[in-house]
This record gives C-alpha cells, sequence and structure tokens, in this order.
C-alpha cells in the first residue's frame, strides 16, 4: 500500500480511537501535497501512528473512514463489503421476497461504507454517492454488485448530480451504469408503486418509511386521513389498503401529485375516496377545516446544517401546531422529522410545544425510527436520521 497522508493534530484521534467513521478538517495538521479529492487517504495520529484509511474531500468532513485497519481498498475490499450489506437485508427477510422487493442495501457509515446509498427496486439498483471519493469508485463498486448479486439486478442507475459537496469540483452525471430497462414498478409489502428514478427525489421513493407506512395501515380503518407531504403517496395507498373512508394527498410538487395518482391507480383504480391537491402545506393547514381524524406530517427536512437547527425547530413546531389546532377529537397524527441534526429529543420537544400551544391533551402511542435495512452504526449516533411520533389527540 502506498496510500498518501494526512497528520492529525495532537490528541485529535479521539474519536477515531471510538471508531467515529469522520475526520473533521479542523483536525488535520497537514496532508501530502498530491492528495485530491477521492483519493485513499491514510491517516496518522500526531506520533505517526496509523489510525484509519478513507476517501479524502475538500469539506467539512474531510475524510469519511473505509477501514481502520491497513487493508488494501480493492475490488475484493468493495466485494466484501457488500456481501456483509446482502447478508444483513437476507436476515431481515428482504432478499427474494415475494411481497417486497424494494428496501436499502447499502446506508452509508450504517453498513461501513460512508459516502453511498444503493435502494434496491425490484430488478433495478439505484446507486448514490455523497462523498467524492464514492463518486471516483463507482464503477469498481457497481462490477462488484453485479458479480454479487448475479441476474437479480438487471440495471443499475447512478443519480449523483445533487448528492456531492458545493466545495467539490467533481461533477457527477446520472446515468445507466448497468442496463437501461424503464420498468419502474416495485411492490412494498403486497402494494405496487412507480419508482421516478431518472427525475423523482432522493433514489426515487422513500424505503425508509415502509415499516411505519404498515403501522399507519392498522390505524386508518373508518377515518378521514390527511397525508401532507405525500410525494408518491405512500402513506396514501396503505390508508387505503387499511379501509380509510377518505384520503387526502396534499404536496406543493405537481410531479409528485401526479406520481401519488398513478401509484393510487395501480393500487386502487377508479377508487374515489382518493383526491389530492398541489399545493402548498401551511397553506392548506392554515385554509382546511376540521375533518380530518388521522393527519400524516412527514416533510422534507427542514435542516441541513446545524446553522439552520433553529429555524427548523420553529418550523417543526408552527406545522405542528395547526395539526393539533385542526385535527378532529380522538384524532391520531403521525409527524415526522428528516433532519439529522434534528435530534430525537430537538424533536420531541417541539412537537411537546406545539401540543401545549394547541392546548390539547396529547398522548405519544408510538416513537418511531427508520426500518432495520438503514441500519444505524453504533459508532456514529449521527446516522439515526428519522425520527417519528404517533400521537392521540383528545
Amino acid at each position: 500500500m502506498n496510500y498518501k497522508k494526512i497528520i492529525l493534530k495532537p490528541l485529535k484521534e479521539e474519536s477515531l480511537n471510538r471508531f467515529h467513521p469522520w475526520v473533521f478538517s479542523g483536525a488535520i495538521r497537514s496532508k501530502d501535497e498530491q492528495l485530491k479529492e477521492g483519493d485513499i487517504a491514510a491517516v496518522y495520529t500526531s506520533n505517526g501512528d496509523f489510525i484509519a484509511l478513507g476517501h479524502y474531500q475538500v469539506d467539512s468532513i474531510t475524510v469519511r473512514v473505509l477501514s481502520f485497519q491497513e487493508v488494501e481498498i480493492d475490488y475484493a475490499f468493495w466485494l466484501k463489503r457488500l456481501e456483509v450489506a446482502l447478508a444483513v437485508r437476507k436476515s431481515l427477510g428482504l432478499i427474494d421476497n415475494p411481497t417486497t422487493n424494494a428496501f436499502r442495501l447499502v446506508h452509508g457509515e450504517g453498513d461501513n461504507l460512508p459516502g453511498l446509498i444503493i435502494d434496491v427496486y425490484g430488478t433495478t439498483a439505484v446507486m448514490q454517492a455523497h462523498s467524492v471519493g464514492m463518486h471516483c469508485d463507482r464503477l469498481v463498486i457497481a462490477e462488484a454488485l453485479s458479480e454479487l448479486v448475479g441476474a437479480r439486478i438487471e440495471n443499475i442507475y447512478y443519480k449523483s448530480e445533487s448528492t456531492l459537496s458545493s466545495r467539490s469540483d467533481v461533477m457527477a452525471n446520472n446515468g445507466y451504469i448497468k442496463g437501461g430497462n424503464a420498468d419502474n414498478i416495485a411492490i412494498e409489502n403486497g402494494l405496487k408503486f412507480h419508482v421516478d428514478w431518472l427525475k423523482g427525489q432522493k433514489t426515487g421513493f422513500f424505503v425508509d418509511q415502509r415499516d411505519n407506512r404498515s403501522l399507519l395501515e392498522k390505524y386508518a380503518k373508518g377515518r378521514k386521513v390527511l397525508n401532507m407531504f405525500c410525494y408518491t403517496g405512500g402513506f396514501s395507498f396503505y390508508a387505503m389498503r387499511g379501509g380509510a373512508t377518505l384520503v387526502h394527498s396534499v404536496d406543493s410538487s405537481a410531479k409528485a401529485i401526479e406520481l401519488t395518482n398513478q401509484n393510487v391507480a395501480l393500487n386502487f383504480p377508479e377508487d374515489k375516496r382518493h383526491e389530492a391537491y398541489a399545493v402548498d402545506a401551511f397553506k392548506y393547514l392554515e385554509q382546511m377545516g376540521g375533518e380530518y381524524d388521522l393527519i400524516v406530517l412527514d416533510p422534507p427536512a427542514f435542516a441541513k446544517h446545524r446553522s439552520s437547527l433553529r429555524n427548523a425547530l420553529k418550523g417543526y413546531r408552527k406545522l405542528n401546531a395547526k395539526a393539533f389546532e385542526k385535527i378532529k377529537p380522538g384524532g391520531i397524527l403521525f409527524t415526522f422529522s428528516c433532519s439529522q441534526v434534528v435530534t430525537k429529543d430537538h424533536f420531541r420537544t417541539a412537537v411537546f410545544s406545539a401540543a401545549a400551544q394547541s392546548g390539547r391533551s396529547v398522548r405519544i402511542l408510538h416513537q418511531l425510527t427508520q426500518p432495520a435495512d438503514h441500519p444505524i452504526n453504533i459508532y456514529h449516533p449521527e446516522g439515526e436520521y428519522l425520527k417519528g411520533l404517533v400521537v392521540y389527540v383528545e
């Protein structure tokens, strides 16, 4: 091995000694002048002791650690990491499952592959890089993935145009690395849905809400449901299968509403219980009446950086306060935050404040998180990004 070196400042190896997989720019004393973005860097303490290998990037997170051992980062390395990720999904019953063929195969730090996301939709894998290093290694990773899964995956679509750091000079172009089949219907718990991996958000669908959608289905019978920030309508068609008497889906994006209507039609053609509206969420909540007794609030991330945390919490309070104000007595609210910088305590306090503002009596029924195919590296608590509460409102 002949990797270029990064030397840490004194005592800045403490988090790495606890196996945290990030090296921040402020911890670095010096680096090899030839080190380029995307390179594998060998990280050493100020005393000259090896401590980690990882992808180098010009960003606040300067190194994303791939290994705490001196190993070769080659084809065999990627293949082994993907094998372990696949074994986890097999243990969860997600491989060759006739009722669910949509799941996350690789979840970044949670699978010891920081900066890499791979979601599977039927016979298509959508790969997304969140670091320049993973972008540079995308072809060898795709090759290892193809060897590992064989004929199960016919297409590998690479989608990283908008996920690399704005500080980077590297440009990523979306496109097929393998295949090119546009058949985009996938299955989740027996329900069908279109996945727009070409132009949709993230990898095309939010597979991280699978378990929470199933829970909502159990509460939907006989209720009038409002699905805010519906995107592709996942909560909506689960509510319909659960026996909701009415389901309204709301999103500011006309494209999202189009996808929602397509997905509802796939599962419940000509069903008159569902209507969808392309309108701003806060405007809809302000103008609506009190007809709903099950409301879903699943907004996009209000805070992508710590500097925006305060405004994000204000947004969550405002959003939930309006839902508490309008929901019927005996109603149930499913409310979420997917902002990584918003902790469980932050979010719960925001919802508590909103409940107190409304003056309603509120009980927590469930505390929700991401599903098991989005595992959390025990040394990387930041990986627990999805927070949710299910509350009963008197």
